[in-house]
C-alpha cells in the first residue's frame, strides 16, 4: 500500500476555493443554457440574442470547460489523481469556447471588464491545472 503525503492546511483552502469559484462557473453555465429570465435580464440584450446562435457543439465544450473544472476541484477535495485529468479537460473546453469567442465576427464586442474576467478564467484554470499536478508530484493526490 502506497502511502500519500499529508495534505498541508493551504491545499485544503484551495480545494475550496475552486469548488467555489468553479461551481459558479457551472451555476452561470445553467442558467444561462435554461434561459433563466431572471439572471440574463443582467446582460445586454444583443449578448443575449448572441446567445441563442451558439452551436449546440459549442455549448458541449462549454459544459466540458465547467463540469471539468467543477469535476476537478471536487476530486481534489477527494485529493484524488483524476483531478489533474479533470482540470486538463476544463482546459480544452476553456481553449475551444474561448477561440470560437475571439474568433465570431458575429460576437457582441467584448469590454474591458469582459477581457479582464477572460484573463481571470484562463489564469485560474491553468493554476489549477498546475496545482493538481504539482499535487500529485507530491504524493498528496492519490
Amino acid at each position: 500500500m502506497v502511502e500519500k503525503a499529508r495534505a498541508p492546511a493551504w491545499y485544503w483552502i484551495v480545494a475550496v476555493l475552486a469548488v467555489i469559484w468553479n461551481g459558479f462557473g457551472c451555476f452561470d453555465y445553467v442558467m444561462t443554457v435554461t434561459r433563466n429570465a431572471g439572471y440574463l435580464s443582467a446582460f445586454p440584450r444583443e449578448y443575449v440574442a448572441y446567445l441563442d446562435t451558439l452551436p449546440l457543439w459549442l455549448v458541449g465544450f462549454w459544459a466540458l470547460g465547467v463540469g471539468g473544472g467543477l469535476a476537478g476541484a471536487l476530486l481534489l477535495l477527494r485529493r484524488a489523481r483524476l483531478a489533474a485529468a479533470a482540470f486538463g479537460v476544463s482546459l480544452l473546453g476553456l481553449a475551444v469556447t474561448s477561440v470560437y469567442q475571439w474568433s465570431d465576427i458575429e460576437a457582441p464586442a467584448l469590454g474591458s471588464a469582459d477581457v479582464a474576467i477572460s484573463v481571470a478564467i484562463w489564469l485560474i484554470a491553468l493554476a489549477l491545472l498546475l496545482f493538481a499536478l504539482r499535487m500529485l508530484r507530491a504524493g498528496v493526490l492519490r
